[in-house]
């Protein structure tokens, strides 16, 4: 069945109140020093074309890759590194916290020289939503009003605000930042609870996972998942992803090593399974204008048909291979994600 002709786009039909949010590519992936900033621009460049979407987005750092008495400089090398990306590049930049003393100079040039470039700016160690509305005014008065927050939460009172902070407007993703969290509470978390293994079952780095991610989903944003230190360990990688992705509620998570990326993409992807079921249902969910349909002896209606949809959404953001009849629904638009269903 072709899905090109007249019938209706499962976005205007199914995506309505309950639209899921925004769409990111699953995998955000950092890096700070200048050689590897170029190296993970031109990685991103070779995945388009490996994949015909751009399947992860490049976070410049300023945060942790500026020197210390460096920060105007750093700044300005990431600014000039946005502009110089190619044009269906997704770049971003993580300034320092709005309590740093160089944040403001961060937001001013590179918001004022690159902002028209880029996907979003990452605000560290956000508390609350006057934080999230300093960075929203300092990027309005740097001349780039059109660029959106993604915040990172890595404290208890952080955790304790996070519907409010995901409320905000401006804000379009949350990510939990794991070692900032445990360090904060003062040796009462071991250090094991920084692991692979351990942030998955130590019950308060569990409890602000889920509410992180429980925020997110209540207000139409994406919750990104923390860094795996081990980056050598791609096992531990893999699984940690996979949990994140399947247990937790996690859309998104950070890389912050290259071998870690194509592992991310790969656990966040539904199975060739899934994306062959929710095919099949969306198809016949169209044939039939959308009216409830029997599937393999079970009912289907709206409400699963916007499940599938969004299973094949996210294959699509994943590099994933598609049923051909249904390309022309999700493949354009996939290289500049970052879009609200209507």
């Amino acid at each position: 069945m072709s899905m090109s002709g007249p019938a209706m786009h499962p976005r205007d039909v199914l995506l309505g109140a309950q639209a899921g949010g925004v769409l990111l590519p699953v995998c955000d992936h950092y890096s700070g020093v200048p050689d590897r900033m170029r190296k993970s621009l031109a990685l991103q460049a070779e995945f388009t074309a490996e994949f015909g979407a751009c399947v992860f987005d490049v976070t410049l750092d300023c945060e942790d890759g500026a020197p210390v008495g460096g920060e105007a400089e750093h700044a300005a090398l990431v600014a000039e590194l946005v502009l110089q990306a190619a044009a269906d590049a997704r770049v971003a930049v993580r300034v320092h916290a709005v309590t740093h003393p160089a944040f403001a100079a961060d937001i001013a040039h590179i918001g004022s020289r690159a902002g028209h470039r880029l996907a979003h700016v990452m605000v560290p160690k956000v508390e609350s939503v006057a934080d999230v509305q300093a960075a929203s005014d300092a990027l309005d008065a740097a001349g780039a009003p059109g660029v959106p927050l993604q915040v990172l939460i890595e404290s208890p009172a952080a955790v304790h605000r996070a519907f409010d902070i995901a409320a905000h407007p401006r804000v379009q993703s949350l990510s939990f930042g794991l070692m900032d969290f445990v360090s904060a509470h003062g040796g009462a978390i071991p250090s094991a609870g920084m692991s692979s293994s351990g942030q998955f079952t130590h019950p308060l780095v569990v409890r602000a996972k889920l509410d992180i991610a429980s925020a997110c989903h209540a207000q139409g944003k994406v919750p990104s998942h923390c860094v795996v230190t081990e980056f050598s360990d791609v096992q531990a990688l893999e699984q940690a992803a996979r949990r994140a992705a399947r247990e937790f509620g996690y859309t998104r998570m950070w890389s912050i090593h290259p071998a870690q990326i194509r592992p991310i993409l790969q656990a966040f992807a539904p199975t060739g399974a899934e994306i062959e079921t929710a095919a099949r249902i969306i198809e016949a969910a169209a044939a039939a204008q959308w009216a409830p349909i029997s599937h393999a002896g079970q009912l289907h209606d709206r409400a699963s048909y916007r499940f599938f949809w969004q299973v094949l959404e996210r294959a699509a953001r994943t590099g994933a291979d598609l049923p051909s009849s249904l390309t022309a629904w999700l493949r354009p638009g996939v290289s500049n994600f970052a879009e609200t269903p209507q």
